[in-house]
Order: structure tokens, then C-alpha cells, then sequence
């Protein structure tokens, strides 16, 4: 890989307060009534810019994009965003807590050259044509990357988390606690010597993007489009893949608004490929999907409400090769490949523009309470099953 360092755009604390009104989640998981609440948390927050409302007179003159530039060189044009004056790398550490253990996340925040996905950059998951044109639309308003890509990456000799480790020692640049609970913190990376000591040991790394693939994906096209040097680069978060904090969080599918949903039609399609064992609760659903999963196999939950739970298991691998012949072996056995696949698709007939227009699933990450959440948006029939 090749890095480099950089001089980022940060709210500037004098002017906007405290910093943590201003920062949002991912452009992709949020929902109009978290927009709504973001709008209101501060006048300065970023959803103005990467998720902005949108309007029933837009026009190609007026609309969410243009109005993100105009946010965006207002707020630098009045100090509200300023950009820090040395090259920097910037050490992210992320504190949060999941079953009751505290974690700590290390990553290194750079630029990153970008470049067909291969031998340095893999991939692993489907994007969608919808989510990377809205994303283009937005970076072609505005010439400038707001989101992270979250790549992972593999050093045993862990040179930059000791970097990490020593920097924060110092003052945090950024320090809030999210709506989650999760402390993020920032700090500046800007001896040289440090700086050079990361760039050199990326250089024979490859690394895997764990989060952001549109937005990678619309990097790479914006710089084909514009071949301009300073689109050549992504902004990205590494994180070493040897660390105790990087903790792997399922992320939990909700269906609703399929005109036809039968849940005894989806068991008998599911019969045909999954081994399908209804379970007596919550907790032996889990406990089964647990052991099954330890024995490497694809297992899912499925709860369709009324206290029916059940536990489905690919028998079939071969089903896979049938329906994604296309496909790579690792990419067909990843639990998110057969899920989307075999049963979202093929069973429920939600394929990539319907996953797209975003009307019939929804994404729950998981924390402590996501699953209740998700059986109770399935007992209020907000939703008609949880994956």
C-alpha cells in the first residue's frame, strides 16, 4: 500500500462548541428520524453535507448536493472548518463495551493511493449502483471526502499502534461519546519520524476494506472521471487486525413491505437447501445458531413473531454455485453472500434494486439490544420478519 499523510478539515471547537454535535454516523445508516435529530443537534452538524434533506422543488440547480458544497465553503470560508497547518497521520481510538467487556479499537487515520481492487485492496461484499451515485453526485459538488473507508490489515510487530499508544498520551484533538456509548477520540500524528515510520511499514501490506466499499468504489471513479492528482488518494482507517478491540458485530436484517409474505411459504422454500429447526425461545435460537456457526457452517436466525423462532442451516453448498456461479468459493460461503443469495433474493424476491431503493430491508448493527429490538419491531408489525 501507499500512504501518506495529510492535512485535514476539523471543526473548529472555538466557533461550533462542543464537536460532538457535529459529528453524525455513516451517510448510509441514517434514517429520517436520526436526520431529523441531527439536524436539530446542531447547526453545524455534517448530516447537512452528507446526508442532506432533500426537497420537493430540487432541481439540478438546487438540491441536497448543491447545498452540501454550499455548507462546505461557507463553513471553511468562516473558520467554522479549518484545516490543520502540519502533514499529519491521525491516531482514532475507539472505547466501547459489548457483553458487559470493555474494548479498546486502535486504527490510523491516512491517505491512501487508490487503485483497482486486487493484490493490495480487496474486497468483499456486493455494492449497489444507487448508493454509489448518490455518493458521486456528492463528491463531484463538492471536491472533497467526508466518510472513512475502514480497511484491516495484518503487522504482528504492531509499529503503529505503539505510535498510537505513545501519541495518546497527548491532548485529544476530538473526544465525545456517541449516541452508541462509544468514546471516539483523535489525536495528531505529525513527528516525522513516526509518520515515516508507518508509511514504511504499510508499503508491503496489503489490506482488506472491513467498511466503506461505495464509498471506495466512488473514490475510484471520481479519479477516473476527473484524473486529477488530488482525487488519486482515499481517506482511510486502518486497523490492525492484531489487536484485542477489533470485535466483528453482526449486522441484523429487518423485511417488511413484501405484499405476499407467508412465513410457511418462506420455511418450505428454505427446506429445499437449509436444514430448518424451529426453536422454543430466544435464547436456545441463539445457543443453536452459536454451535452451528463454530462448526463453520451458515446458520441463521429467524424470528417471524408470536414466539416463533427458528434456526436455518445451508446443507446445500451447492447451492451457491448454482446461483452465483459468477462468484469467488470465499465470497459464495460468507453468511452474508447466502443470506442475500439464497434467501433475500430467491426466496423473498428482494434482489439488488430492491435492496437499493431501500423499502423492504432494514440494517440493525448489532449491540446488546439489537435483537430484542429487532423481535420487537416484528411483534409491533412494523416489520414482518428479522433475520
Amino acid at each position: 500500500m501507499e500512504v501518506r499523510p495529510f492535512k485535514a478539515f476539523r471543526f473548529n471547537e472555538t466557533v461550533v462548541g462542543e464537536v460532538g454535535g457535529c459529528i453524525a454516523p455513516p451517510y448510509d445508516v441514517i434514517d429520517p428520524a436520526q436526520q431529523a435529530r441531527l439536524y436539530e443537534k446542531s447547526e453545524y452538524n455534517i448530516v447537512r453535507i452528507i446526508k442532506g434533506r432533500e426537497t420537493s422543488s430540487d432541481n439540478d440547480s438546487n438540491n441536497q448536493y448543491t447545498r452540501a458544497a454550499d455548507y462546505l465553503n461557507t463553513w471553511i470560508k468562516k473558520g467554522i472548518l479549518k484545516q490543520d497547518l502540519a502533514e499529519t497521520i491521525y491516531a482514532y481510538v475507539q472505547n466501547f463495551q459489548r457483553a458487559g467487556t470493555q474494548f479498546q479499537r486502535s486504527s490510523f487515520i491516512a491517505l491512501a493511493k487508490l487503485e483497482e481492487f486486487g493484490k493490495t485492496v480487496r474486497g468483499h461484499e456486493e455494492t449497489l449502483n444507487s448508493p454509489k451515485i448518490d455518493r458521486l453526485n456528492l463528491t463531484r459538488a463538492t471536491a472533497a471526502q467526508f466518510g472513512l473507508v475502514f480497511c484491516l490489515y495484518e503487522d504482528e510487530q504492531k509499529i503503529a499502534e505503539k505510535i498510537i499508544e505513545a501519541t495518546a498520551a497527548q491532548d485529544a484533538l476530538v473526544d465525545f461519546v456517541d449516541e452508541q456509548g462509544v468514546r471516539h477520540r483523535l489525536f495528531a500524528i505529525t513527528a516525522k519520524n513516526d509518520i515515516a515510520a508507518i508509511v514504511k511499514m504499510t508499503t508491503d501490506k496489503s489490506c482488506i476494506i472491513a467498511d466503506g466499499h461505495h464509498r471506495y468504489e466512488t473514490a475510484l471513479a471520481y479519479y477516473k472521471e476527473t484524473a486529477s492528482p488530488k482525487a488519486a488518494y482515499q481517506m482511510i482507517a486502518f486497523a490492525n487486525t492484531h489487536q484485542d478491540g477489533l470485535v466483528i458485530l453482526a449486522t441484523h436484517r429487518l423485511v417488511g413491505n413484501l405484499e405476499k409474505f407467508d412465513i410457511r411459504k418462506l420455511l418450505a422454500g428454505l427446506k429445499e437447501n437449509f436444514e430448518v429447526t424451529e426453536m422454543e425461545s430466544k435464547q436456545k435460537m441463539l445457543a443453536q445458531m452459536k454451535a452451528e456457526q463454530a462448526l463453520d457452517k451458515n446458520a441463521f436466525g429467524i424470528y417471524s413473531g408470536r414466539n416463533a423462532y427458528y434456526v436455518a442451516v445451508l446443507e446445500n453448498k451447492q447451492a451457491m454455485d448454482s446461483a452465483a456461479a459468477e462468484k469467488s468459493s470465499p465470497w459464495k460461503s460468507l453468511d452474508v453472500s447466502v443470506l442475500h443469495k439464497l434467501i433475500l433474493e430467491e426466496l423473498l424476491g428482494i434482489d439488488e434494486r430492491k435492496l437499493a431503493a431501500g423499502s423492504n430491508v432494514e440494517y440493525i448493527k448489532d449491540t446488546d439490544n439489537a435483537i430484542d429490538e429487532s423481535i420487537a419491531r416484528v411483534d409491533e408489525r412494523c416489520k414482518q420478519a428479522a433475520f
